[in-house]
């Protein structure tokens, strides 16, 4: 990143904090994409909504940073109001803008500090039933280069549980395999099967393959991806393209939602709902949740207790139909 020499204080200081982020703090491209996006809402409303407009750091006050919490709530003539969680969002870029900004001495107080962000109401995540899953996953062919390509990434995103953005990184050398414990005098142990994926902030972590998502995955390397891989200039990337490149998340988007039509699912899934199935299937299976933390690469395991009740949710409504006694 690059600041302007020609650009304002305001801007420059919202670069400076982007760099921190970026350089210190190591976000992901598309957690500073979205802090990047925030903020220059945020420096558009100081200077087209506030009088006089503000250019400054300094001059910004908290009375400021509330008129625009307002407005990321209630919209303005030329922009649309923002769920709660989306304002939280925003709201949380500004507060740590602001506050590293005090820290640096760009400022002398935090006037974002006793600003709250709205609280979001819980909202569970979209799981589908197993049933569903496996109609899903089969509906992609195994014919054509593609077919093969979609069956695989279909079957790595549910038996990871992997991000789109972390299945679409990964490399064909991600793959790996490790003796599991048991081999002996009778005969070595039976390979497990690995993924390596590269989750939020740089940080790694070790994804067990399911056997389902092996044989996908091996099919597609011998049958798929080579006639693919003709077609460009050589890449590491797992995933092709029609092109021979790294497939893009639009790709894989389309990928999910074209098996979800497929299999008479509609619009009701997409990469992320094979996520959630992922961990709420792990949890009703009897999973640990500290276990599943792991798995999803959750930095708090607050993150993943929200599966948890989801199962609940299921069970309750399972008693409920099938207990004589329960209504």
């Amino acid at each position: 990143m690059t600041t302007d020499p020609a650009a304002s204080a305001l801007d420059r200081a919202v670069e400076r904090y982007l760099q921190h982020l970026a350089v210190e703090r190591g976000l992901a491209a598309n957690t500073l994409a979205a802090y990047r996006r925030d903020l220059l809402r945020y420096t558009r409303h100081l200077r087209e909504r506030t009088d006089p407009s503000v250019e400054r750091p300094a001059e910004i006050t908290t009375a400021h940073v509330r008129d625009f919490l307002r407005e990321l709530s209630a919209g303005d003539a030329g922009r649309a109001a923002l769920s709660t969680r989306s304002a939280a969002r925003c709201l949380v870029a500004v507060r740590g803008a602001h506050r590293f900004w005090a820290l640096e001495g760009l400022t002398r107080t935090d006037p974002a500090a006793p600003v709250s962000p709205p609280t979001p109401g819980m909202r569970l995540p979209k799981a589908v039933p197993v049933e569903q899953v496996t109609a899903l996953l089969e509906s992609a062919g195994t014919e054509t280069p593609r077919q093969l390509r979609d069956r695989a990434l279909l079957e790595v995103l549910y038996s990871t549980g992997a991000r789109i953005s972390e299945a679409t990184g990964l490399d064909v050398d991600d793959l790996s395999r490790a003796v599991r414990r048991g081999g002996g005098p009778d005969g070595p142990g039976a390979e497990l099967p690995f993924v390596r994926i590269l989750g939020k902030g740089g940080k790694e972590r070790m994804v067990p393959l399911g056997s389902w998502a092996v044989r996908a995955v091996d099919d597609w390397l011998v049958r798929g991806r080579p006639a693919l891989a003709a077609k460009g200039r050589g890449t590491p990337a797992l995933f092709l393209n029609a092109r021979g490149g790294r497939i893009s998340r639009q790709t894989a988007w389309t990928a999910v939602r074209s098996a979800a039509q497929r299999s008479g699912l509609g619009d009701r899934v997409s990469p992320h709902t094979l996520r959630h199935s992922f961990a709420t299937h792990l949890l009703e299976g009897g999973a640990d949740l500290r276990v599943v933390q792991e798995l999803l690469g959750h930095a708090s395991v607050a993150t993943t207790q929200v599966y948890t009740l989801v199962t609940v949710d299921s069970l309750r409504e399972v008693y409920a139909a099938a207990h004589p006694r329960a209504r």
